[in-house]
């Protein structure tokens, strides 16, 4: 059962315990009846959520008998025909002890004798969560001779890899806390530290892999021997915030993993956090003050990963960093953009506490290129960095999308974050516009998927939705990969993120339609969205055609625009006349990220359109040592300062 101090974490968020409807903020004064959640969410046929931690397998039951000091186990005998072909493995249960080079052989014996067979007849969590397993792991674990293959095996054997440690659907769908549990048992860690397997080539950390090229192999390797202080140390080497990616990032190194060729892939992301945590809680993560500075500043537009990246960098660098965010906390889309489920918000600002420890200054609500002149800002810094993101939102141009009820994605997370923010912080009757949007007791659709759609599906069931649906207009990905998609490449294929096991787990159906296109949004006579009408497609050499005769119309209280973003706003870009990309980018070449104005650097989504959160924190790094490198270059052509350019020539890259 899960501590009284994990549930009041999560209480604090729960905003049912201040006289609200789960799942919503309480209602402030004066709030219409469409602020308060319908009674019967969800349908009476779902189980009403286990507030007790699910077991994660049948292993964790699986407990060695004991007596005296002696382990009940089945002892393996091995017996080959004169030939030596042929191994058969004879097991009859007796107490016997255990010594380490028995153990060690026992293993071997196991995983010889008798794995094959295991793998082909498909045995269960059960039969690998055999006591007599259980047993030798924890004494070999014990031996520092013991070898590390059997060990890998037997581990394998033991329990079957798992994927991300999530909380139950129907617990976690009504609250708004964080998706996982509290991560892997310590026996789970050991089975997946020990299943990488040091390769030759490391594709899990290559450009196929992890953008930031986290040194995985190593701290697995120092999880799996318990020196966490080190796995910290090199996780911390790559990766300025990996409390962000163990939660938010899609993996791309599992799907590069070499064991994923013959078995699931290293749980990376998973090991990833629980180093991170574990170095939170004991204290590891401290500010790290620069021991001098270089007397130069650096302005930074956008304080999303990206801008937080090079940041952090710059400043570690002795440079005096300014980070200016529009909106009235830091974080960007770590903050605003993604929902509390997915990243608790407190860490988001613990982190950003601590880069202001640091020496980092942070001004919000500063809107650049709108309410200051970005020239002004360049003028009075030494470089200027551009990070402010992909925000242009791709639109839906048909029939009726002026209706009330048709809204984009970001504008739906944004302000339900926000009012769950001010919720628990207790602003909310004072500084809540009445511009939430509510999800509770309609008909929602999703157009688009991608994690953006998987986000605003998550929050519609916090809401309390009548139904969901989600649109998506290419076909559904295979179950295995297809032959033009051949490993380590990023596996498109079929899987159900938390959103779908959500709807699923609650309405009994996946939410998802694949190959459908909208036609026209359909109104009432107030100008409210009441149904959509959609058509299916084909996917084709010659692109995306309709079927004839294939229209269907779907009721409809709340459309949900999350097809992606296009390109950054363009304020910026106009007034220094940047140039941009086909795309309408910011162009920089990758890796110098240098614009077509003399120290102004751009970096991020605005430079290489809309990716991933380890991808801005990778170019973050980038453009915090190009930037560095142009200070040096500038400091050595001034004449008044000969101190100030000694100093910056000392700077390590």
């Amino acid at each position: 059962r899960r501590s009284s101090s994990s549930v009041r974490s999560r209480n604090c968020i729960r905003p049912e315990l201040a006289g609200g409807p789960p799942c919503l903020p309480p209602s402030p004064p004066g709030a219409s009846p469409a602020d308060r959640a319908p009674p019967s969410w969800p349908p009476t046929t779902s189980a009403p959520p286990s507030r007790r931690r699910p077991r994660r397998s049948a292993a964790r039951s699986a407990r060695p008998t004991t007596r005296s000091g002696v382990t009940q186990r089945t002892r393996t005998t091995t017996r080959r025909k004169s030939s030596g072909a042929t191994a058969r493995t004879v097991r009859s249960t007796r107490p016997v002890a255990l010594s380490t080079t028995a153990a060690t052989r026992c293993v071997m014996s196991v995983v010889v004798g008798s794995g094959a067979r295991l793998r082909r007849e498909g045995v269960g969590g059960e039969e690998r969560g055999r006591p007599e397993l259980a047993a030798l792991l924890r004494r070999t674990a014990r031996s520092p001779r013991r070898p590390r293959l059997a060990h890998s095996l037997a581990l394998t054997m033991l329990r079957p890899p798992s994927q991300d440690a999530y909380r139950h659907p129907l617990e976690r769908v009504f609250d708004w806390g964080e998706l996982n549990d509290d991560g892997h048992d310590p026996i789970e860690r050991t089975v997946q530290a020990a299943r990488c397997m040091d390769c030759g080539t490391p594709f899990c950390q290559t450009h196929t892999g992890c953008p930031v090229n986290n040194l995985i192999p190593e701290w697995n390797d120092l999880v799996y021997k318990g020196q966490w202080r080190e796995a910290i140390d090199r996780l911390h080497k790559t990766n300025n915030f990996p409390e962000f990616t163990g939660r938010v990032c899609p993996a791309p190194c599992e799907g590069a993993c070499v064991a994923g060729l013959i078995d699931s892939p290293v749980t990376i992301k998973n090991m990833e956090n629980a180093i991170i945590d574990r170095a939170w809680e004991e204290g590891w993560v401290v500010p790290r003050v620069p021991t001098f500075r270089t007397g130069m500043s650096v302005a930074v537009v956008g304080s999303g990963p990206a801008g937080l990246a090079v940041a952090d960098q710059l400043n570690q660098m002795g440079h005096k960093v300014t980070v200016y965010e529009r909106e009235d906390r830091v974080g960007g889309l770590l903050m605003y953009g993604i929902p509390n489920m997915k990243l608790e918000k407190e860490k988001v600002q613990r982190r950003v506490d601590m880069l202001i420890e640091e020496g980092i200054e942070f001004v919000t609500e500063a809107n650049i290129g709108v309410d200051i002149d970005v020239n002004v800002l360049r003028a009075n810094t030494d470089a200027l960095v551009l990070a402010l993101g992909a925000t242009v939102p791709r639109d839906l141009p048909v029939n009726g999308r002026e209706l009330k009820g048709v809204h984009f994605a970001m504008e739906f997370l944004t302000k339900n974050q926000k009012r769950l923010l001010m919720a628990k912080d207790g602003t909310i009757s004072s500084g809540w516009d009445k511009s939430f949007v509510t999800a509770e007791g309609k008909d929602v659709i999703v157009i688009g998927g991608g994690d953006t759609g998987t986000d605003c599906i998550g929050t519609s069931m916090r809401h309390r939705c009548k139904s969901i649906v989600n649109f998506e207009l290419m076909p559904e990905p295979p179950q295995e990969r297809a032959d033009n998609n051949p490993w380590p490449e990023w596996p498109k294929v079929f899987g159900i993120d938390y959103g779908h096991a959500e709807v699923t787990a609650v309405f009994g159906e996946d939410p998802r339609e694949y190959s459908v296109m909208t036609k026209e949004f359909i109104g009432d006579d107030e100008g409210n969205v009441k149904a959509l009408v959609t058509v299916d497609v084909e996917v084709g050499p010659d692109g995306i055609k309709p079927v004839e005769g294939s229209e269907r119309e779907w009721p409809c209280d709340l459309a949900i625009l999350a097809m992606g973003f296009v390109s950054p706003e363009d304020d910026i870009i106009n007034d220094l006349s940047l140039d941009t990309d086909q795309r309408a980018n910011v162009h920089a070449e990758y890796g110098d990220y240098r614009t077509s104005l003399e120290g102004v650097f751009a970096c991020g989504d605005c430079r290489r359109g809309q990716s991933l959160v380890v991808w801005a924190i990778n170019e973050g790094r980038g453009t915090a040592e190009s930037v560095n490198s142009y200070l040096v270059e500038r400091s050595m052509q001034m004449n008044d300062d000969g101190l100030e350019g000694e100093n910056l020539s000392t700077i390590k890259m």
